[in-house]
């Protein structure tokens, strides 16, 4: 009965590990809690207007990533609407081959798109 138990308790914790992985690439959650919700299609029309318009990289010390506070020096550029409606509250800027939307209020980076 108590192999029974761990065998149920390992198969459960795998499935939970598995979903948590597939919500992760789908979805981030950005630092005010609010899920942005980014669809393949404007996936695809974001990274094509970055090669389009030859966007240059952002360069800075430290890297920026999901959570971390854009630098003030770094200018954010406004989002285009065709980007789709959840993201044209933010501001983005590249770097690292990535696209990160910013909460304009705070500079906090909330999405990352690679």
């Amino acid at each position: 009965m108590k192999k029974l138990f761990i065998l149920a308790a390992a198969a459960s914790l795998v499935a939970t590990m598995a979903n948590a992985q597939t919500v992760t690439t789908e979805t981030t959650t950005g630092a005010a809690g609010a899920t942005i919700r980014i669809e393949p299609e404007y996936r695809t029309r974001i990274k094509s207007y970055v090669t389009e318009h030859k966007v240059r990289p952002v360069e800075t010390r430290e890297r920026i990533v999901v959570g971390a506070k854009v630098p003030a020096d770094v200018e954010l550029a406004p989002v285009p609407s065709d980007w789709g409606p959840t993201v044209t509250k933010y501001r983005y800027v590249y770097s690292n081959d990535r696209v990160m939307l910013v909460d304009p209020a705070t500079r906090t980076v909330v999405h990352e798109i690679d």
